[in-house]
């Protein structure tokens, strides 16, 4: 990997990470349009750390205040009523399904799941539940303008099973064209929380789950010797900075438009990479054997 496709894959992470578009399948995209070798499993999870620290630093009074009070719970009794500290609960129940499918499916994660027909299945699939959950909230939203809007939940609603049920969507992102937050939004949407909380929980669910699968590749790549450092590293550093810009664009965007412009350029783009295929104009594995 060279230094400017170091750049244009940082910022290709970047831009994709927190959109419910799928970063994995972009970066695996990307490559293949561009005849480039596909970077590989290793290279996503780690330049996902420069994505993970927009959000640590975008969301860091709000971690700061969870981590805090998930301490002082486990000595004091009295604190575990407190919201704070069962969310820090929650974050940890949350990220069990991701951390026990990532370990069972790394190799296929490394492998088959990065098929091109794959992905352009996911694509699809997930766009259209996103676009269903989006527009079941946006019913549900106008009817409850009539009752007082008392249908959707916030995050101080959510409970273990609800957060079990977000792990388990997120864990479904292991497979690239799935996208973490458009599967985390999407089940947060149809257990009736809001598009704002949906997101939140998606945000603050990512983090152990993305820091641990970096780590882990960094230490695969460490001792394997098989990643080009420089470049990587560029790649996190541009991640981290078009990533953090998203975060608060996204935030703002949720809390007044729908995810509908997500939806079709998922299928938009899915139908495409179909057709390519098709046609002969595009492998379904481009560049995993020159990689």
């Amino acid at each position: 990997m060279n230094w400017f496709e170091s750049l244009i894959l940082g910022l290709v992470q970047g831009l994709t990470e927190f959109l419910p578009i799928s970063s994995s399948a972009h970066l695996r995209l990307t490559a293949a349009f561009a005849g480039w070798h596909d970077p590989g499993a290793a290279f996503t999870a780690i330049t996902q750390i420069g994505t993970e620290a927009a959000v640590l630093i975008y969301f860091r009074k709000d971690i700061a205040r969870i981590v805090s009070a998930w301490f002082r719970s486990l000595t004091d009794r009295a604190m575990r009523s407190d919201h704070d500290a069962q969310m820090g609960w929650l974050v940890i129940v949350g990220s069990i399904p991701i951390g026990v499918l990532g370990v069972t499916l790394k190799d296929h994660i490394e492998g088959p799941f990065r098929d091109l027909r794959l992905i352009a299945t996911t694509l699809i699939v997930m766009g259209l539940v996103l676009g269903f959950a989006d527009r079941l909230a946006a019913r549900v939203e106008e009817g409850g303008r009539h009752r007082a809007a008392r249908e959707r939940k916030s995050l101080r609603e959510l409970n273990v099973k609800d957060g079990l049920i977000f792990g388990m969507c997120q864990a479904m992102a292991l497979i690239p064209g799935v996208s973490r937050s458009g599967a985390t939004i999407s089940g947060g949407l149809l257990m009736n929380y809001t598009r704002e909380a949906a997101a939140r929980y998606s945000f603050l669910l990512a983090i152990p789950a993305v820091l641990a699968s970096g780590l882990f590749e960094l230490k695969d790549a460490t001792e394997g010797g098989h990643v080009s450092w420089g470049p990587t590293i560029f790649a996190t550093i541009v991640a981290f900075a078009v990533g953090y810009a998203v975060i608060a664009w996204f935030m703002k965007f949720i809390t007044t438009r729908s995810f509908m412009p997500f939806v079709i350029y998922r299928v938009l783009l899915g139908l495409l990479i179909f057709a390519l295929v098709g046609l002969g104009v595009l492998s379904p594995h481009a560049g995993e054997s020159a990689g």
